[in-house]
């Protein structure tokens, strides 16, 4: 039943952003940071998604991107991006999705991403692995760092700090390792689960951007902490993810 509302749920926000998508006209607001937009497809596609949880999860917790906090006195909490890589989407790059996880005690237990545009659903559940579009996803077996493919992105609030994202990407490009910049926190983890890319980390995400994507990593055999090497919690902002072999190598080459 959870997981039928979960994919029910995610492919009703995604019919609404394909609905948006290169529409003429579309109406865009910012919210904090020099562009950080919110379009009405945003809003729209997540009252979509709360319309089929209500339905039949009347009294689960509801954490989204654009309304914040539902709170309910339930185990069950749905964390929710409408529409992760809402830039992207803005400007008619069809790199976006829609993100949902539920968490059940603390710990994220199922987890879905949608790009409709690709015709790509990424679904996982705990310990029963994951998958894109129904078939087995793997992380690579790749153990040199000067040959992957990894992803990064950069916060709306750009802060410098002594280990801030332009260093840090830095310690990359200057050593010739391809690094790429999709604009969407849930797709990177996806490729890394599905194997197109070897590591992604990012030093300032949100919950709803992470969430889903997390599990599925990890489903796919990889492995995800903070930018220090810790246990990954969704409600902390930096983030790793890899193949597993590339993961010390991955912290070390960050705080270098």
């Amino acid at each position: 039943m959870l997981k039928n509302v979960l994919l029910e749920a995610t492919e009703a926000g995604a019919k609404v952003i394909q609905y948006y998508f290169n529409t003429k006209n579309l109406q865009i607001s910012n919210k904090e940071g020099a562009y950080n937009p919110v379009t009405e497809a945003d809003t729209a596609s997540e009252k979509a998604i709360f319309e089929v949880i209500r339905k039949h999860f009347p009294d689960h917790f509801i954490l989204s991107e654009e309304s914040g906090e539902m709170e309910q006195a339930s185990e069950y909490k749905w964390i929710i991006d409408p529409i992760d890589g809402t830039v992207n989407f803005a400007q008619g790059i069809p790199v976006c999705c829609v993100s949902i996880a539920v968490e059940k005690a603390g710990e994220i237990i199922m987890g879905a991403v949608y790009n409709p545009f690709m015709n790509e659903f990424y679904f996982a559940e705990k310990g029963k692995g994951a998958t894109l579009n129904g078939e087995q996803i793997h992380v690579t077996k790749k153990a040199d760092l000067n040959k992957a493919c990894i992803a990064t992105g950069f916060p709306y609030n750009y802060v410098e700090s002594e280990n801030d994202p332009l260093t840090s990407i830095g310690k990359f490009i200057k050593n010739g390792i391809s690094v790429r910049r999709l604009g969407s926190a849930a797709l990177d983890l996806c490729w890394v689960a599905a194997g197109r890319l070897d590591a992604y980390y990012e030093h300032k995400i949100h919950s709803w951007d992470g969430a889903a994507g997390y599990i599925i990593v990890k489903e796919a055999g990889g492995k995800v902490t903070d930018l220090q090497g810790n246990e990954y919690s969704v409600y902390q902002p930096g983030i790793l993810a890899s193949n597993t072999i590339l993961h010390e190598d991955m912290l070390a080459r960050i705080h270098q």
